[in-house]
């Protein structure tokens, strides 16, 4: 499930997309990294969140989380499919995969960027705008490559 702060701040940075285009912003849980269907294109993009454990309550921070954006533009319609990708526990064994919690700064630098690379891959311009880095937690541990959804899937920097 998306949060509703997701969608109405691509809202919001969306309008400075193609007048007469509408574009909407949902959660899919089943688009995967690098298989695409016909005419969509792939955005992956880092940020910093945070983590809570469904088990043991256990809470981290990390500052690498990928998020995967496809996206279409066709007559007029534009969708953007968006899965923030998972962490899980690395103090319980079997510990499900956690849902990130991207604060509202970093909210915002996601889909000012997103709305960067709409204008580049779906209207072929050139983006005048510079890429914003997000903000970054305090991590006391080493990335897990092993818990996290990202490095499982071949998308995160280990």
């Amino acid at each position: 499930m998306l949060p509703p702060e997701w969608i109405r701040i691509f809202r919001i940075k969306a309008q400075s997309l193609k007048r007469g285009d509408s574009w909407y912003l949902e959660y899919d849980e089943n688009i995967e990294p690098d298989n695409l269907d016909m005419g969509w294109k792939q955005y992956i993009r880092n940020t910093g969140a945070r983590f809570k454990c469904s088990m043991c309550r256990r809470e981290w921070p990390s500052n690498k989380v990928k998020v995967l954006f496809h996206m279409r533009l066709k007559n007029g319609q534009g969708t953007v499919k968006v899965r923030p990708l998972r962490q899980n526990c690395k103090m319980c064994s079997e510990a499900p995969m956690e849902n990130p919690s991207v604060e509202s700064d970093n909210v915002h630098i996601l889909m000012e960027n997103l709305v960067e690379k709409i204008k580049q891959k779906c209207y072929h311009k050139n983006p005048g705008g510079r890429k914003r880095y997000f903000r970054s937690f305090d991590v006391d541990s080493p990335h897990e490559p092993t818990h996290c959804e990202g490095c499982i899937k071949g998308v995160c920097t280990k």
